[in-house]
């Protein structure tokens, strides 16, 4: 699976249902090989798989696969009864009907509607809670954004899998405020984002409603066995120019990188023009850069017991001092706190 992270804010919010029900937050994250101690360092990263096992450890310990963000637990099996419930569709659009029909029946509060409105199809989110007993600021609950992102997400990813390829989301709004980790959902969908809005809503162009179901039972078992980590990296947002460049780096090993000027060259582009290009997108080769070694570095340091002078060396580091201090700055952490927290 390919390399990537999830903000620190994704497990807080995932974690206030193992909150309100009294049990112990530690056990969970170190069954999911994530520091506790990580939730106190608000620029944190964990890695896709963390995050997965992170879903799979809360619902097991509370029989709810939707974070208890329902009235209406989903029991644990119901994602893998929903993927029964698509496999024989022909076309996605036959298979999001099944899809939102069967969320409609699990959940009490959240249901979907497919509209199709000329050539844009939109997701709507309906949400019985979003009213007078709307959570706080400051509330234990998780905030709603998070429930419709996560809502979001799982038909996003479960459309992408069916078809073989990402659906290209060309706008999505939240009813709810932004969340800090707002720029997350920019990653997943797109960047017309928009929060304080009258419906939640994700938009694609509607010609993909017609793409053929290309999966089938035997398919559908390697895709369960990654779900759902694989929702939060293989099917992000991989429009524009800055993703054609992570794209690019992820080819060659981080101490091969090209620098600035060699990338513009490889892109057909003069240095001013990438520059204003990665400007207007909101960012600059040095982040991508950063990035990505954050990444890289975050997976090795989780699923690897290599050494901190052997991971600063494969990421471009001449030195793992230079390395402590990239990490500390990225992720507001030490790469110790990283490092195998089963075992702590």
């Amino acid at each position: 699976m390919e390399k990537g992270s999830v903000s620190i804010g994704f497990v807080a919010e995932a974690m206030a249902c193992i909150r309100l029900r009294g049990l112990d937050p530690e056990g969970v994250l170190r069954q999911a090989g994530i520091a506790p101690d990580l939730l106190n360092a608000p620029h944190a990263r964990v890695s896709s798989r963390q995050f997965g096992g992170l879903w799979h450890a809360i619902a097991q310990a509370i029989d709810d696969e939707f974070f208890g963000m329902d009235r209406h637990p989903m029991k644990v099996g119901s994602f893998t009864l929903l993927c029964h419930a698509v496999i024989q569709s022909d076309t996605l659009e036959r298979a999001l009907l099944r899809a939102l029909r069967f969320l409609r029946l699990v959940l009490d509060e959240l249901s979907g509607e497919l509209v199709c409105e000329g050539e844009v199809a939109h997701i709507v989110l309906h949400d019985r809670r979003m009213g007078s007993d709307r959570p706080q600021h400051g509330s234990a609950q998780p905030r709603r954004a998070f429930a419709h992102g996560t809502f979001m997400v799982i038909l996003h990813g479960l459309a992408c899998w069916l078809v073989g390829r990402r659906i290209p989301v060309m706008g999505a709004s939240f009813c709810d405020d932004a969340p800090p980790y707002a720029d997350e959902w920019r990653v997943l969908f797109c960047q017309n984002l928009q929060f304080r809005q009258a419906r939640s809503c994700i938009s694609f162009p509607a010609t993909y409603l017609a793409l053929a179901n290309i999966q089938n039972e035997r398919s559908m078992k390697a895709f369960l066995r990654d779900a759902p980590a694989n929702f939060l990296v293989k099917y992000k947002n991989s429009a524009g120019l800055a993703a054609q460049i992570r794209r690019r780096l992820r080819a060659w090993p981080p101490a091969s990188w090209p620098d600035f000027d060699e990338m513009a060259r490889q892109l057909h582009a003069s240095s001013a023009t990438l520059r204003r290009r990665l400007s207007e997108e909101g960012t600059s080769y040095r982040a991508i850069c950063d990035e990505l070694r954050r990444d890289l570095a975050i997976s090795l340091l989780g699923d690897t017991r290599r050494s901190l002078v052997d991971i600063a060396g494969e990421l471009g580091f001449a030195e793992a001092s230079a390395f402590h201090r990239a990490f500390k700055r990225w992720t507001g952490a030490r790469p110790n706190e990283y490092r195998h927290p089963r075992e702590g």
